[in-house]
């Protein structure tokens, strides 16, 4: 029953993506009746020879003739099938989407103070752009502000909660002069979709009027492609507001201006409302598609053209017009790369050299994130790069074959003379090489993760030694992605604590106190490490000193201090933007613009 009721739910779901490819079955039988005039008049015996006397000569060649006919007829058929697109079920399948760019301008002069929207128009104002900026989330936005002069508050991002951090910090406050120039906002969002490589886009402007030379903005706007939409703010019978000179004016809604102002760029104008009314009437309510634009991926189900499963027998069947014994060389070839020694050790037949050695290289990562040292050294041998050369090093490092990675380094930088990272580890190596034991160390086995095992400079994937020797070359992928040092500084190679142990693996400890002093004190190393990495060591520590210090009093004093004081600075992005609209400011005022 269960395989009555697939192949039923197969047959209702079987049909065509290409159906029209089916009228080319009814060429079928002039094809058939082509293919036997032409064997007829092939055949020049038989304006020579009598009919009757005709068979008798002939060597009977009807059945081959017959299966010939039948071939070429099934081939035909299933290359239509194919052509045709035959589908029965779904699959995922990337959906590209050219989308509209928005561009949002928004008047911060002192007038969006007034209180005529309850409880003002600002405050309104940045409820509903965090409403928009939610509905228009993964389409491209920007935001401009103007007064006096327009500036940058984000630029075109398709990540809308990069926006939605100042929303709150929007206000009349930030902006170096007061002003109302709708012109100069229009223009500056013009720029910057014309900096992004748009050639099409929406604008919109949110203010309570405009004045000729915003006309003339827009429509300057209009004819590089981009429409010019406006929000009005406020009523027409207005509210008082003060100014940032502290006087008092009246702010009303002029739409008669704001309409002409829509009018000049292509856009719609609407009033604002207490919903999101206004903002569907707009047709920015959610990110609009367009034929030319920056494209952005979605996922869907699609269903997928099955026809390529039809090649097979039609393949197959091409095989019956080659020569005699072609069929065989044919196969033969197919059949070479797949028995060859190379294909049996992992070599894709598909892939240029380069993309081979990436792949190389992808693999000794993963296993030198996973701590499979060995493997990734496998991987690693055998690419002749500086990169690779590197990474082997840090692989030989990780298993405490020390002059075996400082031999890597020197072949990476033989390859590439000055590599930072290179120079870096094979120097952290050579002084952990050159290091005498310590007490309680070298019980585990080289290369393994623990207590045991004294990380090695050159090493950066592991997180015994507190610091890493320097940062993987890109854009390959390396092991030394797996991890940052504590202080994120590249290419800082400092001793490792400790010492690594003998270059010939000694037994493991049965002792179980002893295991777990030894992993105490590698705890404690590494504390140490990485409070020498933060700059909270000054001193050297003498021969006869130990070899763990604890922090000082007086360290300790001023980091408590140091962080006391960070957590006293106030996380105001208000601040930052009007900081930078002011440096913006001046630095216009004396380029003359």
């Amino acid at each position: 029953m269960a395989a009555e009721a697939r192949m039923s739910a197969f047959w209702n779901a079987l049909h065509f993506l290409r159906p029209h490819w089916l009228w080319a079955l009814l060429a079928l039988p002039l094809l058939a009746w082509w293919w036997r005039a032409q064997r007829h008049r092939l055949n020049a015996w038989q304006g020579h020879v009598d009919p009757h006397l005709l068979r008798h000569l002939l060597v009977r060649g009807g059945r081959s003739a017959r299966t010939g006919m039948v071939a070429a007829a099934l081939a035909f058929v299933l290359a239509v099938l194919a052509l045709a697109g035959p589908s029965w079920r779904q699959g995922e399948q990337p959906l590209w989407q050219a989308q509209r760019p928005l561009v949002l301008v928004l008047d911060l002069s002192s007038r969006i103070t007034a209180p005529d929207l309850p409880p003002s128009r600002l405050l309104q104002v940045r409820a509903k752009l965090a409403r928009l900026l939610d509905a228009r989330a993964g389409s491209p936005v920007a935001m401009v502000v103007y007064a006096d002069d327009a500036f940058t508050v984000a630029p075109m991002t398709d990540d809308a909660a990069n926006i939605r951090l100042y929303l709150d910090e929007l206000s009349p406050e930030i902006m170096p002069v007061d002003g109302q120039r709708a012109d100069r906002g229009i223009a500056w969002a013009a720029r910057l979709l014309s900096q992004a490589d748009f050639h099409n886009g929406d604008i919109l402007v949110l203010t309570d009027r405009a004045d000729g030379d915003a006309s003339t903005a827009a429509s300057a706007a209009r004819t590089k492609g981009y429409t010019v939409s406006v929000l009005g703010l406020g009523t027409s019978a207005g509210a008082a507001y003060r100014g940032t000179d502290g006087t008092i004016g009246h702010a009303a809604l002029d739409a008669g201006s704001l309409r002409a102002l829509a009018a000049a760029g292509g856009g719609r104008y609407e009033p604002a409302s207490s919903d999101d009314g206004d903002f569907a009437a707009l047709g920015i309510a959610a990110p609009a598609l367009d034929a030319v634009g920056v494209s952005t991926a979605a996922g869907g189900k699609a269903w997928r053209d099955e026809g390529y499963w039809l090649l097979i027998p039609l393949m197959a069947l091409a095989l019956f017009w080659f020569r005699r014994g072609a069929a065989l060389v044919l196969a033969g070839v197919m059949w070479l790369p797949m028995a060859s020694p190379a294909r049996a050790a992992g070599v894709d037949w598909w892939q240029r050299s380069d993309q081979a050695t990436h792949a190389q290289l992808q693999r000794g990562a993963d296993a030198y994130r996973q701590g499979d040292y060995a493997s990734a050294e496998q991987s690693f041998t055998g690419i002749d790069t500086a990169e690779g050369q590197y990474n082997l090093g840090n692989a030989l490092a990780k298993q405490q074959r020390y002059d075996d990675a400082m031999a890597a380094y020197d072949r990476a930088l033989r390859l590439q003379p000055g590599m930072a990272d290179a120079v870096a580890n094979r120097a952290a190596v050579d002084a952990a090489r050159k290091r005498p034991p310590s007490p309680g160390e070298g019980q585990g086995k080289p290369g393994q993760q623990g207590s045991g095992d004294q990380a090695s400079p050159g090493a950066k994937g592991d997180a015994s030694d507190g610091k890493k020797a320097g940062q993987q070359q890109k854009p390959s992928p390396s092991p030394q992605d797996a991890s940052t040092s504590p202080s994120g500084k590249p290419g800082q190679a400092q001793a490792a604590k400790g010492t690594p142990p003998q270059r010939t693996p000694p037994k493991p400890s049965p002792d179980p106190a002893a295991q777990a002093a030894a992993d105490a004190a590698q705890r404690e190393r590494m504390r140490a490490a990485m409070g020498e990495q933060e700059g909270q060591r000054t001193e050297k520590p003498s021969k006869n000193a130990p070899a763990v210090q604890s922090e000082t009093a007086e360290q300790r004093e001023r980091r408590q201090a140091v962080d006391a004081w960070l957590k006293r600075v106030p996380d105001e992005p208000g601040s930052l933007l009007k900081a930078k609209f002011r440096l913006e400011h001046d630095r216009r005022q004396k380029e003359g613009q």
